[in-house]
């Protein structure tokens, strides 16, 4: 019986020995591994990224590489094509157009990154607000964003933007304050959801106030949402700043962005192709790069696909 024992002991350790401890991971952890792996997503990063490096170096490559000032004029210089001087030709008033290109996506990306925050952190307070209490803050809530969404939203921009006149800080306002009810749904849905959850409800019955439940126990569950949301935002605010500045209420013309530089150049589009082509082929890449960041966040997030 002894040796029958000792022998089973023995299998049993044997087979323990075959077993290796696996950590695991956090949610946050699958996710980086699984943006390790998409490298489209990975590819797109790296664009924005570098395009963002260049719109913040925008005063050192002016002053360093190119040489040029953004409104530095020319006029024995214009629809110059591209050259060692002018790498991607001159403009009507003989201006670099790659200087005005670097100035201009420091314009486009910053009002557009600067808008995503303004509008993100209202719906984020809004949403959090109205899934928690619920009730009659929830009612209105809801009232008030189905009866603002129910104003087209070029139109609403449009008067906005006029009757407060065309300027960077205005345009950032703007478009952050009337940009945030997708936001806020998205919010509000998933506070819902987790407000009735039992770690909530022990914080609840321990004595937390609701700002300290809001912002300790519900707002990181939603993180990753609201950073999917971030990367969308810009890039459908980027569409924005440079739709309204083509239709001539937003940036001033004599600031560069890629919106009013495409507006600028559709008059000479048959003498001077490049000065519309290379505006839309970076907003089209941005914006492009800002949804496929998005889609890859947003699986990347996703507990079904990275579990």
């Amino acid at each position: 019986m002894a040796t029958s024992t000792n022998a089973k002991v023995a299998q049993l350790q044997e087979d323990a020995k075959q077993f290796t401890l696996v950590k695991s991971k956090s949610h946050w952890q699958r996710a980086l591994d699984q943006l390790r792996r998409d490298y489209l997503t990975l590819i797109a990063l790296a664009v924005v990224l570098t395009l963002a490096v260049f719109a913040i170096l925008a005063p050192q490559i002016s002053q360093y590489v190119t040489g040029y000032r953004f409104d530095e004029e020319n006029l024995s210089r214009i629809f110059a094509s591209p050259s060692y001087d002018h790498p991607l030709g001159t403009d009507e008033q003989g201006r670099d157009h790659l200087t005005r290109l670097i100035w201009g996506g420091q314009v486009s990306l910053g009002i557009a990154f600067l808008a995503a925050i303004l509008s993100l952190t209202i719906g984020v307070i809004f949403g959090l607000m109205t899934g928690y209490y619920g009730g009659v803050v929830d009612d209105f809530m809801i009232w008030f964003i189905t009866t603002l969404n129910s104003i087209p939203g070029l139109f609403l921009l449009l008067i906005v933007s006029s009757v407060l006149g065309p300027d960077p800080i205005n345009l950032i306002l703007v478009l952050g304050l009337l940009g945030w009810t997708g936001t806020m749904r998205l919010v509000r849905g998933e506070t819902l959801a987790l407000r009735e959850r039992e770690f909530i409800v022990a914080a609840r019955a321990m004595g937390a106030s609701d700002a300290r439940i809001m912002a300790i126990h519900i707002f990181p569950n939603i993180i990753s949402i609201v950073i999917i949301t971030l990367a969308i935002d810009i890039g459908v605010l980027i569409l924005a700043e440079s739709g309204l500045s083509f239709l001539g209420f937003g940036i001033p013309a004599y600031i560069p962005s890629w919106g009013n530089m495409l507006t600028n150049a559709q008059a000479y589009f048959s003498r001077a192709p490049h000065l519309v082509i290379m505006p839309g082929l970076l907003i089209t890449i941005t914006v492009l790069c800002l949804y496929v960041i998005g889609d890859g966040l947003r699986d990347a997030f996703d507990p079904t696909v990275n579990s």
